[in-house]
């Protein structure tokens, strides 16, 4: 079948006689230059766009300033894809000694992420951890003119301004969207690629572009590991579309990529990332259902119930749910897209990990552009029905953007636009200042807030839950730090190193620089070797009890 999106879009342009009267009373559509209508239109999807990007940028940058970006991701990202950058596989030290990986261990044996190659000649031109941010901003960003096709599209009914109007609300929504903010304030994080290349996906699709849509189907599978189960969801989608429609050809493909993508996360998961080194079973984390995937999908079959007991408690899955669908009114469950977001939501409410029932991470940007264009379609087909409720389509949609805004101004405009969030607290600050005293080249165990600000320069880890014998160490007394579970952990391990061979060179408001000055044995210190056996993340006991803590 032919593209639509083309003709919808000149449509949106140049309206055509069907289109003649303005709803509200004004000029005629065909009155207007066609040519300054599509000037018009490109102008407010690219203002749109780079106010994606100035506000993903400024909370990112925003985070770098206060300290909220750490180690874990940021660092993390930043030394991968510095190696990257220097054509050496994608290693991270702060990865590798705080889970206790083997040397040499490579992110691409942790997850499938092929993607952050294409990060690399960033590097060359500035090698900073904030390039990363800026990376994602941009990334972000380029996805505004696609749902703004995609709007175009679900919209078709609608005549001249009122269409118009409808897109480039959709558009604001989008770049507005809480969980692009949510990403932005966390740093940097693979989703950077997911969320263009899901909307390019479903853009294609709903053209009925089926095989650049698959393909797209097929580029997702390089971002993460689990993304082939969205891809197949997508193809499952296409076909049932497709037979509606009686397009065979577009059938096949759908049955073809339903097939493909949990082929290639099966293979990704069960074959290639052991084959790098990572451990089989890492990352279950699914106890209640099962000790392994047979294992769980055994349970299952004996008792179904399983699944909604352990999806539904805590009660504060209930909440993720409801803020998730809440902020959009609803209006997914609408939509067959809606299926494409099972597979992730399933990974999180399935979960034994409170880190994946909150709303404050990155996770929810996996979902935004399935739950945006799933709520699109929706209204699109109550917009046709308004002739019998005329004020519904209406009344819905400027709820929906009521709710999604509200989410956005509390969770990120609303930091962004007071000073207050760009001093960062006092701890932190003598952070950033104890960071200048560490020479170039340095060994550096630090505290995980300032750990991204020594990585384009020292060899630098966390200090974590053992000691690692670095020259330098840098710490806070006071102010708990990811991983340890409370201050006084920290406190009893700068008492530890001065009692072992290391000096205080530098203090202020409780956070402390230490150097060694003597070889001597660190109790307790761990350096990951060849046999190491990687170690489970150990989650803090008040993670999971909001969804909005962050």
């Amino acid at each position: 079948m032919t593209s639509r999106v083309g003709h919808l879009e000149n449509r949106v342009a140049s309206p055509s006689s069907a289109e003649e009267k303005d709803p509200a009373g004004g000029q005629a559509a065909s009155d207007t230059d066609p040519s300054s209508l599509a000037a018009s239109y490109r102008l407010r999807g690219v203002i749109t766009a780079l106010l994606c990007f100035t506000i993903c940028c400024g909370l990112g940058f925003q985070s770098w300033v206060t300290l909220r970006v750490a180690g874990f991701d940021l660092g993390i990202f930043d030394q991968a894809v510095r190696a990257y950058s220097n054509f050496e596989p994608p290693s991270s030290a702060i990865k590798n000694f705080h889970h206790e990986f083997p040397p040499n261990f490579t992110l691409l044996g942790d997850h499938f992420t092929p993607f952050l190659a294409l990060l690399a000649p960033l590097y060359w031109l500035w090698d900073d951890p904030r390039v990363l941010i800026i990376a994602q901003a941009a990334l972000f960003a380029i996805g505004v003119p696609t749902i703004r096709r995609i709007a175009n599209h679900c919209f078709n009914g609608l005549a001249g301004k009122n269409r118009r109007r409808a897109i480039d609300s959709a558009g604001l929504i989008y770049a507005f969207g809480w969980p692009l903010l949510n990403a932005a304030y966390n740093g940097f994080h693979e989703v950077a690629f997911a969320v263009p290349i899901i909307l390019m996906m479903l853009e294609r699709g709903l053209a009925q572009r089926y095989t650049a849509a698959a393909i797209w189907g097929l580029l997702l599978c390089g971002v993460k590991e689990d993304m082939g189960l969205i891809a197949g969801a997508f193809g499952f989608l296409i076909a049932l579309r497709a037979r509606r429609s009686r397009d065979t050809r577009g059938f096949r493909t759908g049955v073809t990529l339903a097939f493909a993508g949990p082929i290639v996360s099966a293979l990704t998961i069960g074959w290639f990332l052991p084959a790098m080194g990572g451990p089989k079973g890492y990352y279950w984390s699914y106890e209640r259902l099962g000790a392994d995937g047979g294992d769980a999908i055994i349970n299952i079959l004996k008792a179904p119930w399983i699944i909604f007991e352990v999806a539904f408690t805590p009660s504060i899955k209930i909440l993720m749910m409801l803020w998730i669908f809440g902020t959009l009114a609803f209006l997914p469950f609408g939509s067959g897209t809606t299926l494409l977001a099972l597979p992730l939501l399933a990974e999180r409410v399935l979960s034994d990990n409170p880190n994946h029932w909150v709303v404050i991470n990155h996770y929810d940007a996996f979902l935004w552009p399935i739950l945006l264009v799933a709520s699109l379609e929706t209204l699109g087909r109550l917009a046709k029905s308004q002739d019998r409720w005329p004020r519904l389509p209406a009344g819905i949609a400027a709820t929906a953007a009521a709710t999604s805004m509200a989410a956005s101004i509390f969770l990120g405009l609303s930091p962004l636009l007071n000073p207050g969030y760009w001093k960062p607290s006092p701890d932190k600050q003598a952070l950033a200042e104890a960071v200048e005293l560490i020479p170039d080249g340095a060994t550096v165990e630090a505290d995980n807030s300032v750990a991204p600000r020594l990585t384009n320069r020292a060899n630098v880890v966390i200090a974590d839950d053992a000691p690692r014998g670095a020259d330098w160490v840098l710490l806070r007394e006071k102010d708990r730090t990811f991983p340890f579970g409370d201050p006084s952990e920290q406190k009893q391990r700068i008492e530890l190193l001065l009692n072992h061979g290391y000096a205080k060179v530098w203090s202020k408001n409780d956070t402390t620089l230490l150097h060694r000055v003597d070889r001597m044995p660190i109790p307790g210190m761990r350096i990951p070797g060849p046999n190491s056996v990687p170690v489970r993340e150990k989650v803090p006991s008040d993670v999971g009890r909001s969804i909005i803590l962050r």
